[in-house]
């Protein structure tokens, strides 16, 4: 037994040693401040250490080769917690301002609204303002998920009905910096600030199922204004934080979807674990399960309804983008 406990401690200390060499030295990789060749060095040099490390197991000299491999690695962590993310750099336009808001009784005035004129990818109007809501007005949340990998990965997008057909669209994005790309393997390495994007529609929308032609989905979900009210304002709150106190987007713990799922349980929704939090191109079946979504139709059919590309291309250029991208889309609150 005690040769079987012994050969296990081996595996989990052997697993461990090898999920640290392969996490630090691509920490080194993607976050050292140096060239290309330095970083690879320094990324090569930790991998001989790991897997010196991991042969040293099997013999007499393993808690020498230990001490060695936690020298550096406590370095490294040292290091890698000293990063924090930048106040200010030359960011891309579209993510150059985090929307900031403060609440006056029942009027909720929002800076920074972002409302740019794409024309291409690269040629667009730039135009930011402020804008005040009325929170007795609120009524309605709007899922929207845009396809841009395939159907496991989304980009999501929560928006606010307001009655009179006004829409205040939020999309947790990666704060690049001009000619920066998203890249999920980088951004899991601190590469790129988080930043809250509050949009007028026929921006945040327009751009991705117009200009960029993703599989841009439309889902009305089943909730009370009650219930919207503290979501709009948990947002609110985190971007005033983010204004002062920046953080580092990742791909798998701080995205646009697991921010907003932190959002939910801070104002008492209790979202349980689930696979498809993290494989979010599957919220619809999550929140078909839950009952959020039109319980009267299959699944099925409500996906099938929810692709807006077509009516967003006929509607492109009309002031009513957000009232014709909805016709056709169920609605169990109707």
């Amino acid at each position: 037994m005690r040769r079987i406990g012994l050969i296990i401690s081996g595996v989990i200390v052997a697993v461990a040693i090898a999920a640290a060499t392969a996490w630090a030295s691509l920490a080194l990789w993607y976050r050292l401040p140096t060239g290309s060749v330095t970083k690879g060095l320094a990324a090569g040099v930790f991998v001989v250490v790991g897997l010196s490390t991991l042969v040293s197991l099997f013999g007499r000299l393993r808690l020498l080769a230990l001490a060695f491999f936690i020298a550096p690695f406590g370095a490294i962590l040292l290091w890698w917690n000293g990063i924090l993310p930048e106040r200010t750099a030359d960011w891309a336009p579209d993510v150059a301002r985090q929307v900031t808001g403060r609440l006056d009784g029942e009027i909720l005035t929002l800076t920074n609204i972002r409302d740019f004129e794409w024309h291409t990818n690269a040629d667009f109007s730039e135009r930011w303002s402020s804008r005040s809501y009325d929170l007795a007005k609120l009524r309605t949340l709007d899922l929207f998920l845009s396809y841009w990998a395939g159907p496991e990965m989304a980009h999501t997008i929560l928006s606010f009905g307001f009655d009179g057909g006004e829409f205040l669209a939020f999309s947790i994005e990666v704060r690049r910096r001009k000619g920066g790309e998203f890249s999920p393997i980088a951004d899991l390495f601190k590469s790129n600030p988080l930043v809250i994007i509050a949009a007028d529609e026929r921006d945040v929308i327009r751009v991705r199922s117009n200009v960029r032609h993703e599989d841009v989905q439309l889902y009305r979900l089943r909730v009370s204004p009650e219930r919207i009210r503290p979501l709009l304002l948990e947002y609110v709150a985190d971007s005033n934080a983010l204004a002062d106190a920046p953080r580092f987007y990742n791909s798998i713990t701080t995205n646009c979807t697991t921010t907003i799922v932190e959002m939910m349980r801070v104002v008492g929704d209790a979202l349980p674990l689930d696979w498809r939090l993290i494989v979010n191109g599957y919220l619809p079946d999550y929140a078909y399960a839950r009952g959020a979504l039109d319980m009267r139709l299959p699944l099925s059919e409500l996906k099938a309804l929810a692709h807006i590309d077509r009516r967003a291309a006929e509607a492109d250029s009309l002031s009513n983008f957000s009232e014709l991208i909805r016709v056709g889309v169920p609605n169990s609150r109707e």
